[in-house]
């Protein structure tokens, strides 16, 4: 047995409760809805499977879920102030602890039928994100991981967001290594067997720029082009690696079905 199997175990649980949680509010995103709405569902749902809400209270966040829509890059604020409507693009991005470790996903959602341009920023992010996951085993180093994803979205015409990275996570919701989504192959740190991290490209279909809101938290795009983002926990084992936020449903992109 490896030293790093017990984390691993405990991340497994905190993971499937994070991507159970954004199975259960696929249903429920629809037009006429808040954010805010969306928020109480995945805290209630997380509260009533053992789990607790990382976000909530997080250095003053006071929500329990990221809902980024539109042109908000991440750490978008639930609110009731606008209903969800035809053609919107949201990213819901979900953190659950378990037993004192996380795990940390974030999935698109279309709000009925949406623009071709927006299904094809969504669909290039979650390849991007997919195409960097499918290297990492021991050995290969963290810039391997940001050229995988920016060299395949910049093929799409579309810009990598730099402000924000993923980030190590286990019994911490942010740790070492910041795991950036552009970079050039052979630099940074190599990863190793045990490691846990998130890659959660944010990937714009104008320019990389973002700006912070007045509130703090919502980073949006300074172009107000749109940005779309997914996530997944990740472990390296012995050859190669393990996703600990699968859906149990199959879920990856929009349409889920």
């Amino acid at each position: 047995m490896n030293n790093y199997s017990e984390k691993f175990e405990k991340m497994r649980v905190a993971g499937k409760l994070a991507a159970k949680t954004l199975d259960m509010l696929t249903e429920n995103i629809k037009e006429g809805i808040s954010t805010e709405f969306i928020d109480k569902l995945g805290y209630e749902f997380i509260r009533d499977n053992g789990g607790y809400s990382a976000p909530l209270f997080y250095r003053g966040f006071k929500k329990s879920l990221c809902t980024s829509l539109n042109h908000v890059v991440c750490h978008g604020v639930p609110t009731t102030e606008r209903a969800l409507k035809e053609g919107d693009v949201l990213n819901i991005d979900v953190t659950a602890i378990v037993d004192g470790y996380y795990g940390d996903t974030s999935r698109m959602f279309c709000v009925g039928e949406v623009s071709v341009k927006a299904n094809n920023l969504i669909n290039a992010t979650y390849e991007s994100m997919m195409k960097a996951i499918n290297i990492l085993r021991p050995g290969i180093k963290l810039g391997d991981i940001g050229n995988e994803i920016q060299t395949y979205v910049e093929s799409k015409g579309f810009s990598v967001v730099r402000d924000f990275c993923g980030h190590g996570i286990s019994n911490v919701f942010h740790e070492h290594p910041n795991v950036l989504h552009y970079g050039k192959k052979n630099t940074g740190i190599e990863l190793e067997s045990g490691m846990t991290f998130t890659i959660e490209p944010m990937i714009n279909v104008g320019k990389y720029d973002v700006k912070i809101l007045n509130d703090g938290w919502t980073a949006v795009t300074k172009d107000k082009s749109l940005s779309a983002q997914f996530e997944h926990t990740i472990g390296i084992t012995e050859n190669g690696y393990e996703i600990f936020t699968k859906s149990d449903k199959n879920y990856s992109r929009p349409p889920y079905k």
